[in-house]
């Protein structure tokens, strides 16, 4: 896959997630092997609610579960830096 492509799919997934499209969101990622689609995958997974499974991601990702409080704020600045 190209980078472009990659982008282009994390954009997605940030949008869904943005639009309350979890699961779709969920089903791009969850195929993404990246530091950025993990961290995607966590905040995924705290708005879920399911705290262990967003801290494994966390963790995959390099970044921290308690940085961000607002999920959503937090998914417009990985899409920031993408």
């Amino acid at each position: 896959m190209s980078g472009s492509s990659h982008k282009e799919l994390l954009n997605r997934a940030i949008a869904f997630a943005i639009n309350d499209a979890w699961d779709a969101s969920h089903k791009i990622v969850q195929d993404l092997h990246s530091s950025q689609a993990y961290w995607i995958h966590a905040v995924l997974h705290k708005i879920e609610g399911d705290e262990s499974n967003s801290r494994y991601w966390y963790e995959r990702a390099q970044q921290s579960f308690e940085a961000y409080n607002d999920p959503i704020q937090e998914l417009i600045n990985i899409q920031n830096n993408l």
